[in-house]
């Protein structure tokens, strides 16, 4: 990546974009999103990309201005650095989720927010249905027909597009649907990222399922660290998973011995599995200004990691231009991450939320014998089944079907102590969640779907 390529990047207005901190002392700010503007029609890419960039601006500017409030109203000894620890209710996790069972969306101080009924639209269960057994394009008809028409105002059929988008890799069509949500909807858009690395999409058949060895990082971010990340580190799984969620506060040296283990898992070649990653990247930014090098190098490097490992290539060129002007070095160059899947809006919830989970693989069809199997082994040595579906890209319906069966029968086991056995299933893309909910799953298990 050229000297060149980074000025190019400098003419796009790099202050509007999404999770950007504003420059110091810069002319143009993202305040300026707030500013009134003349209404035009949307008929043109350019006004459509200006209203998005405005779009994102504003809600950047919002979680800056969140975070330095929960900065200056929690004390750090009282409330774990400077973000309340989550309350757990009903085993809410401590990002929004939307519980399909009971149609609330589950906030951080565990207080139902307004109720988000799953949409009834046969548009929904046919475009689950259709995507289920592999006609993504069939059931991105569904969708749009859909809201053209009756269910326009009913969010559920967006976030299905969404996902649908993130899940296949079209960038431009989620940029495109995202600027019509905000304006419809009066909120920020949702920032685009992909829900899968190349490993876990679909189209991989990525074969792994089975319990993978956590490391939940909360509190404060400092050089203890080491100490959470040494049993990941050194196991032998090929598939690790990290719980970002709940990091209230970074230090320097925290970031640098959190960056090490990153770099060697990812040099390693092990499959990452990362929770919480957009909050972890928010936590960093207000440590980072342009020209100025008192949190020194490592929250930089660790923020252009991340970004990396999110293989969101546009981000990461435009802060390692920012690290380039600040230390006058030459910045990482980008390489897309062969094995590492993202958890949108991943969290830790309760106790067996937090824990190793039985991740479930990317893609699911026929009878599954063995992964049905192995779910029962591993349901048969933990009081609670918590399964996690973040790298879930598709399941068909066949698979679908075999699987709520199997939760039936563990959810009503005799031999469980309490005679019936809590399951889980967290972080299901919508289209995954609108056909297990359409089979029934949710009679005997708790269906947790992303929210944005």
């Amino acid at each position: 990546m050229g000297l060149f390529s980074f000025l190019k990047k400098k003419n796009e207005a790099p202050e509007a974009r999404a999770g950007a901190r504003p420059r110091t002392g810069s002319l143009s700010s993202p305040a300026s999103a707030f500013a009134p503007t003349t209404r035009m029609p949307l008929d043109t890419e350019a006004e459509r990309e200006r209203q998005r960039e405005i779009a994102r601006a504003t809600a950047a500017k919002i979680d800056e201005i969140e975070l330095e409030m929960a900065a200056d109203i929690f004390d750090d000894h009282a409330w774990a650095g400077n973000r309340r620890a989550p309350a757990v209710v009903s085993g809410a996790p401590s990002a929004p989720l939307l519980d399909l069972n009971t149609a609330d969306l589950l906030v951080e101080e565990g207080v139902p927010d307004a109720a988000v009924a799953p949409s009834s639209a046969p548009a929904v269960e046919e475009a689950a249905i259709l995507f289920a057994n592999g006609q993504a394009e069939a059931a991105e008809q569904a969708l749009r027909a859909c809201l053209d028409g009756s269910c326009r105002s009913e969010r559920q059929p967006w976030w299905m597009l969404f996902d649908l988008y993130q899940v296949s890799g079209r960038e431009p069509e989620f940029e495109s649907i995202a600027i019509d949500y905000a304006s419809h909807f009066e909120t920020s858009p949702p920032a685009y990222s992909p829900m899968y690395g190349p490993s876990s999409a679909p189209s991989s058949g990525q074969p792994y399922a089975g319990v993978a060895p956590t490391a939940t990082l909360s509190g404060q971010l400092d050089d203890a660290v080491g100490a959470q990340l040494a049993r990941v580190l050194t196991s032998n799984w090929p598939l690790v998973r990290l719980d970002f969620s709940t990091v209230a506060s970074a230090t320097p040296e925290g970031c640098a011995v959190l960056l090490a283990a990153l770099q060697t898992l990812r040099r390693a070649g092990r499959e990452l599995v990362m929770a919480g990653a957009d909050h972890l990247i928010a936590v960093l930014r207000p440590m980072l200004a342009i020209g100025e090098r008192g949190a020194g190098e490592a929250p930089w490097l660790l923020l252009l990691e991340l970004l990396l490992l999110m293989n969101r290539e546009k981000d990461f060129e435009e802060t390692a231009m920012d690290y380039c002007v600040t230390f006058e070095v030459s910045p990482p160059s980008f390489e897309a991450p062969a094995h590492t899947a993202v958890s949108v809006g991943a969290t830790a919830g309760s106790d067996a939320a937090a824990g190793d989970r039985f991740l479930l693989p990317g893609l699911i069809e026929g009878g599954s014998t063995a992964l049905l199997d192995a779910i029962g082994a591993y349901a048969a040595q933990h009081a609670s089944l918590v399964l996690d579906c973040s790298r879930l890209a598709r399941i068909d319906y066949a698979a679908a079907t075999a699987l709520g069966a199997c939760l039936r029968q563990l959810a009503g086991d005799a031999a469980h102590p309490s005679g019936k056995r809590s399951i889980e299933l967290r972080d299901l893309n919508h289209l995954v969640a609108a056909l297990l909910r359409l089979l029934g799953v949710g009679d005997h298990a708790r269906l947790y779907a992303n929210k944005y």
